[in-house]
Formats: C-alpha cells, structure tokens, sequence
C-alpha cells in the first residue's frame, strides 16, 4: 500500500466518496429522524453534515498538503509514539465497522432473498477482499460502473419512496431531540475523518480532490439520511429490505445491498491496512486489509450488530477533539512534532477534549457536541502555547 506511487485524479476521489456515502448504515441512521418529522428531521440533517463535512475536509487536506496517511498525520501532533495509541484505536474501530458493515448488508440480503445470512455475509466479505486485492489506484474504472449503477438505483429507490407522499413536518411519538439528531448527523462524517487522507494523500490535486471528497460525501450521506427518514415517515418502514420488497425493485434492489456495502466497507478494511502500516513499518498493509475484512465477515456471522449509535458516539468522543488538535497544529500555530516520541500538552489536551465530549452529551444543545467540544479542545491548544511545562 506504502509503495504505491500513481496519482489518483479527482473524479477517483469523488467516486470513492460517493460510494462511501451510499451506505446501510446511513440509511438506518435516517430512520431515527423521523420522530422530528421531515422538515426539522432534514435540517437537522443538514446542519450536521455541514459540521461535519468541513472538519472531513480540513482532515483531508492535511494528508493531501503532506502526503501522508491519515495516521501519519496523527504524529505530527502527537509525536511518533504517541500517535500509535490512536492508529490502534482506529484499526479497533475500522474492524468494528467492517463487522458492522457486513452484518447490515447481509441481514438486507437475506430480508429480500432467503438464502442464509452466513452465506450473504460470506458473499459480501469476499467482494471486499476482491477490491482490496485489486487495489485503490486501479479501481477508477470498476467503480465507475458500480457508482454508475448505484446511482440509478438510488434514484430509483428515492422516487418509490417519496412519491405521493404529503411532507410531514411535525413529528409522531417520542424520539431524539434536536440537539441530539445534529449530533448523530454530524457523527457519520466524523467517523470517516481519520480515514479520508489514506485517499488525498495520493490525490493529483489535493485542494480539488479533498473538496470534492468532502462535498460527494456529505450531498450523498444527506441523501442516504433522507431516505431512511422518509421510509420511516412515508412508508412507515424502517427495514430496507422490507422497503425494497414493497418498492417492487426484486433483483435491482439486491444489487444495491449487495454493491453499497462493498464499495463502503472496503474503505474500512483498506484504511486498516494503511493504518497498520503506521504501527510498524514491517506490517503489510494490503494483508492486514485482507485480514480486516476476513475478520469482520467472521463478527457478522457470529455476533449481533443492530443498533449502532453508542459506538457512533463512542467514535466522535475518541476522534473529534484528537483532529481539533491536529487543525489547530497544522493551520492556526503551524507545529510539527512528528520527530518527538511523545508530545504529552496535546495528549492531555485530548483527555480533556474526550472528558468534555462524553459529559456534553448529557446536554442538549441546538448544535450537537461535537462543534463545541472541537472549538474547547482548540481553545486549549492555543492556550496551552503560552504555557510552558
């Protein structure tokens, strides 16, 4: 992976972002809006995007700018050292969403065609392994055919949903508050920021590419998150396979299961690998992908994997203060600490950052927790430049 030297152009980027987007697991996340009812659901939506999708941008523009992965990147705020706790933590978490990933996709699968949920998984599992096997530089092609067809699917899909449907706006029955549903909008971006420089750091233009991955992901992500709240409100199904099977889509359907899980979850597996690497440069990145995806089709064969917000929220308390941190080093005080072990302000700085989200979220606030968590965590990394230690 470390050795692959061809550029990727911007439209790779973007059809990398735009599979990512398509996705189960945002769909799911959608159909918790719909006790907002869908005009407060889809600004909720949007805000949250918005929130998110800059901070994706800015986490990829340092790996775009440096051309390095994004666990790489990670050094240069916490040292060399100190940045394999979160390369660790990332590979611990991109194995839980392949696992995740997997189990969705196959539990969809299975909702349309009775054939095993095993076997869905195993099916889904070795696609994923083909495209790492095939490898990102040489997937601009095949992922222009499936985003091709995974965008008149969608579009499909989207019109079954939405047509003949009155706009509701006012919401039914007890559900999240407002505060709450911009948070779980804003933790879907969140979750992919330190992945996305595994991709930009290749990329031919890094401002152009990182723009566009950030701004793909977050139109088709708002897209995803529609969808699932207006099922839920419109269709009053929250099953995608059951939405699938009332929609009529048969086959067309199992290909969007089949193919939105694919193109997603291999980015999981991929950025495993590339964040092994950061571990210790004798690891194979590639096998370790390989062995991701291995891994994660065995957690969605053998464990349960329905409910996923606790470690959506999980992930934006580990990751939201340690790329505060990383934006306030690289573009506000222009530090570079990637030739010490340990950078210990910084790594305090993050067990502020991660206390103060986590006590956040027991506050509800019109802007979720993970804008004001950023903003505290960066308010200390400029305070702690003027205090010696």
């Amino acid at each position: 992976m470390s050795g692959e030297g061809k550029k990727t152009s911007v439209l790779a980027n973007g059809l990398i972002w735009f599979g990512a987007g398509v996705s189960l697991a945002e769909i799911l996340t959608g159909t918790y809006f719909a006790p907002l009812g869908f005009g407060k659901g889809l600004l909720a939506i949007v805000i949250g995007h918005g929130i998110g999708c800059v901070l994706l941008f800015l986490a990829g523009l340092i790996g775009g700018r440096t051309e390095k992965s994004a666990m790489e990147t990670v050094k240069m705020s916490f040292g060399g050292k100190g940045a394999l706790l979160f390369a660790l933590l990332n590979v611990l978490q991109l194995l839980g969403w392949t696992a995740i990933m997997i189990y969705d996709g196959a539990l969809a699968a299975e909702g349309v065609l009775q054939a095993g949920r095993w076997l869905w998984c195993l099916l889904i599992g070795g696609l994923i392994v083909l495209w790492i096997l095939i490898g990102i530089k040489n997937l601009e092609k095949l992922n222009l055919v499936a985003m091709s067809a995974l965008f008149i699917l969608t579009i499909v899909l989207s019109v079954v949903i939405f047509k003949g449907g009155a706009v509701s706006l006012e919401g039914a029955g007890e559900g999240l508050s407002f505060g709450a549903a911009v948070e779980l909008s804003v933790a879907m971006p969140l979750s992919w920021l330190p992945l996305i420089s595994d991709y930009t750091r290749s990329a031919e233009k890094p401002v152009k590419a990182t723009a566009v991955s950030a701004l793909t992901y977050g139109l088709v992500s708002c897209w995803m998150y529609a969808i699932g709240m207006g099922a839920a409100i419109f269709a009053g199904e929250s099953d995608i396979a059951q939405i699938i099977l009332k929609a009529g889509l048969g086959a067309a359907g199992l290909l969007i299961i089949v193919l939105s899980t694919v193109t997603t979850t291999f980015m999981d597996a991929y950025s495993a690998g590339v964040s092994s690497e950061s571990i210790s440069k004798k690891i194979p990145g590639k096998w370790v992908a390989v062995g991701a995806a291995l891994l994660g089709t065995a957690g969605a064969v053998l464990f349960p994997m329905e409910d996923i917000t606790d470690f959506l929220y999980l992930i934006g308390s580990v990751f939201a203060p340690m790329i505060a941190i990383q934006i306030a080093d690289f573009f506000i005080l222009k530090q570079d600490r990637s030739g010490k072990d340990f950078h210990w302000k910084n790594l305090l700085i993050w067990v502020i950052g991660f206390a103060a989200y986590r006590l956040l979220m027991q506050v509800d606030l019109p802007v979720g927790n993970t804008l004001p968590d950023m903003l505290l965590t960066m308010a200390l990394c400029w305070g702690m430049r003027l205090v010696s230690f």
